[in-house]
This record gives C-alpha cells, sequence and structure tokens, in this order.
C-alpha cells in the first residue's frame, strides 16, 4: 500500500547537512505508484504528489493520472474529466481514456459526447478513438453516427485500420445495412479473422441463411467464433439438427468447443429430445474439465428435464457449484414440467434459504408447478408473496398459472373474478389454459366462450382450431366442428400432421400418422397388432370421440387411433430396446386422449415406464399412471 506521511524532524537532525537530498518524481515514477494504488483515496495522494513537484502540468504525466482515474477499477472518471479539463492541451490518449472510461462504467452517450467535445476543441482523433466510438454506435444501436464517423475515418486515412474496419462492418452488420458491411469488407486490403467472423456475425443476425453458408465456405480459416455463429444461428431459426450436425463437423475439425459452443448445443438437444446426445455433451464438459458455470449448469439442468430425464437434470444441478437464480429457475420449472409439484416447492424453500432472491420466473415456476400438482392454496399463497414479500408486480404470465391452477380445480367463478380484476387483458396461452380446464370438466358453455376468444387472439394458430373442435366433438356438434373447419380453411391455416420421435443409439427416428415408410415397418406394425390385442384382455376400449374427422364407421376410427405417430414410436421403441428400458418419445402436438389411455396401460402392461412430452407437458407413464393426472 502507497502512503505519503510527512515525518516531522528533530532539532538534531535539521542541523546535519543534507548530502543526498530527495530525488524529484520522474513521470514514470508516478505511474509506477499509481499501478500499485488499491485505493481511489491512494491515487489522489499521487495526484497531490504530482500536483506539489508541478508534475500535473506535464502532459505525459497527467494523461497517465487521467488513464487510470478513468479505466482502472480504483478509479473515478469526475476525477479523469477534471484532470484533462486542467490540461492546456491534452493529448488524444487522454481523450481516448474518458472514452474507454465512459465505455467501461456503461455511459454509451456520454462517451459519443466526450468524442464530440475533441471535434470542437479540433483535437485529432486516432484510429484508437474511433475503434471505442464505434463500439459505443453498436451498444446504442445508432448505425447513422457510424455512417457519419465513416466519412471522417476516410477522410483522415484510416479506413485500412484493422480495428476501425472491424468496428465499422460490426456497426453496419448490427443495423442491418449489410450492404454498407460488404462494401467495407470487400474494400478492405487485409481481411483477420475477427473481419470475417464480423461479416458472419451480421448475416446471422439478418437471418440471411444463403450469404451466411456461402461466407463461412470461403472463410479460409475459423475459429470458435465462427462455429459459434453457425451453430446459434441454426438454433435460432429452429433447425436444431443442422445445430448438431455443424457441432459434429467442428469436432471432426478438431475446434475445442467452449461454454457459448456447448449452451447452443445443448438448447439444440434439449429441443430434439436427444437425451444420448444430451449425456454424450455433458461427458464432454467433464473429460474436458469444464467448469459448469450459472449459463451452462442452467443449459444442463434444462435440457435433461426438457428429454424427460429427472436424474440427469439433479445430478448437473448439484455439479454446478455456482449456481444463480437462472441454474434455480431450471430445476424448479423442471421438476414442476415432469409432474414433480411437491419437490418442486421443496426446491422453491431451499433457494430462499439459500439466499437466492426469487425472480419473476422463479414464481412462474413454482406456480405452474402447482398447477400441474393440484395444489390450489399453495399456489395462491405463492402468488400473494410474490408482491407482499418480494415487490414483484404479478404479469400476465403468472396471472395465466393462476388461471390454469383455478380452471384445472374446476373454480371457474373464481377464474372469471381474477380476469376481470386482472390489470390487463387475458393473452392466448391464458384462453388457451381455460379452455382445456373447460373440456376435462365438461364446461362447454364457458369453453366455446374461451374459443372463439382464442381464436380471435390467434387466427394463425392450428392448436386453437383443434382445442375448439375437441370441445365441441365432446359435446356432438358436428355442425359447429364443420363450420369451424371451413373458417380455418378459408384463413388458410393448416393442421401439421402428428409427428412423434423417439432416440436409439444417437439416431432420431420419425413417425407420422399413419407411417409407412421407416425400414421396419413391418415389425413396427406387428408390434402394434400385439399391442391392440394385449390392451383388448386388459379391458382398453377406443375412445373414438377422439377422432375428430366426422367418420361414420367405427372400425375406420379404430384403425385411425391405432396409428397415432406416438404409439408408431413406442411400438418401435419397444421392438429395438431390452426389456425394462425407458421408452422417451417427443411429440409436436399434444397426445390424444386415446393415446394418454392407451400409453398408460402399456407402461403397466409390458412393465415399461414410458415418457412422452407433447407440445404442451411432460407425461410420465408408469405401472399404469400417469403424472399429469389425467389432466394435460
Amino acid at each position: 500500500m502507497v502512503r505519503l506521511v510527512s515525518l516531522p524532524l528533530s532539532n538534531t537532525q535539521t542541523s546535519l547537512p543534507i548530502t543526498n537530498p530527495p530525488k524529484k518524481p520522474t513521470p514514470n515514477t508516478n505511474h509506477s505508484l499509481l499501478h500499485l494504488c488499491k485505493h481511489l483515496q491512494e491515487a489522489k495522494q499521487v495526484h497531490a504528489l504530482m500536483i506539489k513537484t508541478s508534475q500535473i502540468s506535464h502532459t505525459y504525466s497527467a494523461s497517465r493520472l487521467a488513464e487510470f482515474y478513468a479505466t482502472s477499477d480504483n478509479g473515478s472518471l469526475e476525477c479523469a474529466e477534471m484532470v484533462v479539463s486542467s490540461m492546456e492541451e491534452p493529448y488524444t490518449f487522454a481523450w481516448n481514456s474518458l472514452i474507454r472510461g465512459s465505455l467501461k462504467k456503461h455511459r454509451t452517450q456520454e462517451a459519443i459526447s466526450i468524442y464530440n467535445q475533441m471535434i470542437c476543441k479540433s483535437v485529432q482523433p486516432d484510429h484508437f478513438t474511433f475503434t471505442l466510438v464505434l463500439k459505443a454506435c453498436t451498444q446504442l444501436s445508432k448505425p447513422e453516427i457510424g455512417k457519419r464517423l465513416q466519412s471522417q475515418i476516410i477522410k483522415m486515412g484510416l479506413e485500412n485500420s484493422i480495428f476501425v474496419r472491424n468496428k465499422l462492418i460490426h456497426v453496419y452488420a448490427l443495423s442491418g445495412s449489410m450492404v454498407d458491411a460488404r462494401k467495407v469488407f470487400d474494400r478492405s486490403a487485409e481481411l483477420d479473422i475477427v473481419t470475417w467472423n464480423s461479416m458472419l456475425e451480421g448475416y446471422a443476425n439478418n437471418k440471411d441463411g444463403e450469404s451466411l453458408h456461402q461466407m463461412f465456405d470461403t472463410m479460409p480459416f475459423k475459429d470458435v467464433v465462427s462455429w459459434n455463429t453457425m451453430i446459434a444461428y441454426f438454433v435460432e431459426v429452429g433447425e436444431f439438427s443442422d445445430a448438431m450436425e455443424m457441432f459434429g463437423l467442428m469436432q471432426k475439425e478438431r475446434e475445442p468447443a467452449d461454454r457459448v459452443t456447448l449452451v447452443s448445443v445443448l438448447t439444440a438437444v434439449a429441443h430434439l429430445g436427444a437425451l444420448a446426445q444430451g449425456k454424450w455433451v455433458h461427458a464432454y464438459i467433464r473429460k474436458r474439465g469444464i467448469e459448469l458455470d450459472e449459463n451452462l449448469g442452467s443449459a444442463l439442468v434444462s435440457m435433461y428435464s426438457k428429454c424427460g430425464c429427472l436424474e440427469g437434470a439433479i445430478e448437473a444441478f448439484s455439479e454446478t457449484e455456482r449456481k444463480s437464480v437462472d441454474t434455480w429457475n431450471a430445476m424448479i420449472g423442471g421438476l414442476a414440467a415432469n409432474g414433480q409439484s411437491l419437490e418442486a416447492i421443496e426446491l422453491f424453500s431451499k433457494m430462499e434459504c439459500s439466499k437466492i432472491r426469487p425472480n419473476a420466473i422463479s414464481f412462474s415456476c413454482i406456480l405452474n408447478a402447482c398447477s400441474h400438482g393440484g395444489l390450489v392454496e399453495d399456489g395462491l399463497g405463492y402468488f400473494s408473496k410474490m408482491k407482499i414479500d418480494y415487490g414483484i408486480e404479478p404479469d400476465i404470465a403468472h396471472y395465466g398459472c393462476v388461471v390454469d391452477l383455478l380452471g384445472r380445480a374446476g373454480l371457474f367463478d373464481k377464474v372469471g373474478k381474477i380476469i376481470k380484476q386482472m390489470p390487463m387483458k387475458p393473452d392466448a396461452v391464458m384462453w388457451k389454459a381455460l379452455l382445456s380446464a373447460c373440456r376435462i370438466h365438461r364446461n362447454f358453455e364457458m369453453g366455446e366462450k374461451a374459443g372463439l376468444q382464442l381464436i380471435e387472439l390467434a387466427p394463425d394458430d392450428h392448436a386453437c382450431y383443434v382445442l375448439l373442435s375437441n370441445t365441441y366433438a365432446m359435446a356432438n356438434k358436428w355442425d359447429r366442428i364443420h363450420k369451424l373447419r371451413k373458417n380455418m380453411w378459408e384463413r388458410g391455416v393448416r393442421k401439421p400432421p402428428g409427428c412423434s420421435s423417439i432416440e436409439l443409439d444417437g439416431v432420431v427416428h420419425e413417425f407420422i400418422v399413419g407411417d409407412i415408410i421407416h425400414p421396419r415397418k413391418k415389425e413396427i406394425y406387428e408390434m402394434l397388432d400385439e399391442m391392440g390385442d394385449k390392451l383388448k384382455l386388459a379391458g382398453y376400449e377406443p375412445d373414438t370421440k377422439q377422432v375428430l374427422l366426422d367418420i361414420d364407421e367405427e372400425e375406420m376410427k379404430q384403425t385411425s387411433l391405432g396409428h397415432h405417430s406416438e404409439k408408431l414410436a413406442v411400438a418401435f421403441g419397444f421392438i429395438s430396446t431390452r426389456p425394462g428400458t425407458t421408452i422417451r418419445v417427443m411429440k409436436n402436438l399434444r397426445v390424444c386422449g386415446d393415446c394418454h389411455s392407451a400409453l398408460k396401460l402399456l407402461s403397466l402392461i409390458y412393465n415399461r415406464d414410458i415418457v412422452v412430452r407433447d407440445s404442451n407437458r411432460f407425461h410420465h407413464f408408469k405401472e399404469g399412471s400417469c403424472s399429469c393426472m389425467d389432466y394435460w
């Protein structure tokens, strides 16, 4: 620690001749002293010494002091500005320090203002100045300033500076001006990896897949940032299989993955439900000794949860030493989605005891857990707690959870009161939850009202029409179903075919309703026949009301039900895995009531755990029952 202390001298000492008077500090001495400072007060003592010894009048010394004040963690931007303003002719370096310090403290607009002051005072900016100001433009999303800066950059002959050029491309790319970015790129005499990656990121951000692929393929060399950009792009546009394929190519090129890579890959795995690939990624993390930080730990927990593997999620949660609120939310949400409501509540309490403050997402997760578990009183208690104890105002998602909670319990009077008291209008998610509740509890009047409101809010969502059609079918209102389908047809809305997938040995097999193209189709349909026979012996009767086509022939209805994609996937799982192996199926639509009943019985008949993730939630079928308690 630097301490400047004035020591009083005794009479004896003052009478002695001074043979070696103390040397006057040099600018380098002051610079060294500043680097030793651990607190702002110590830096101010060095500043005082510089004033006392007249070193403050030296432009170099003052500039170094301004740099320390502006950019050091122990500094003060206000003190830096005071030093620069006291200088007669500050170096460009001193102004750059002020801009850099403003950016470091997230005072982006102030950084641009300092640049404007430089220009007004006729201080000539250098390539560091433009790099910093262009960075400010990207943070403020103000490409128009970048365009004005480009003319000054060209005027000063700095357009060939690698740092300036790369930042200029970045500014244009983030603003969507890829034509301008490409012009700068094409005019560049020297292209480094940052230049290529800046263009790559621009095409990715602007969803220009064709140009993105062309740029990536023509790159003379690639680094981890290049690969991360490609993988993240595929995840962003929902092409998860392509993301995994790109990750495979990255491995072949022996490019080590970093945390950014792994978070994107785990996100893709979670959407695909490819548990085996997710486990491989987890093993990769362990083998490479990569620490599970908040982001990577949360992604791993989320991946296991969305693949229906709670054991893996709990293990990943335990391995994450630095848990953020997002990590806790991922685990609580995973337990809720997989039907472990009481465990989710217990974990929420542990989070509070760990001094982790819940946020709005935390309460969405715990309310969802209460909803799935039918824990009405607990759910209402948490809804009240979030505002009273934590000062979090409920948003539409929280109100939606409460409506779902009350609707599942059949408390429609309370649902009506909540909707009337809400400070916002119900959204499509809320109407969907209410419509599902009305279908389960056969409240056709409220269900029809909710369904019509839903279609009005989301007229292009096929699920809205299907849910309302289900409600009409339960009440045998076939005339209204025909009218609804006509409306759907006129609007050009099409229901996608049911598609279910199952992963086996790292390969994902997909099935659509009535699928006959799988290479093992003969064995699959033989297994379907066996499953049908055993279901009949167990007393199963096909629920032909679940066939929403107006088919008169009962046998045709039963055949349609038997060939649903989830049953085909389960049949393939039975013939492809050892007895006792858990079957995991991912479905793009909601599982129908008939398949739900059949799968419950099949889990008992074959003594298999069957996990189905549909578009709404998870269903863990075990020993003849389901984790959703027959509500979905």
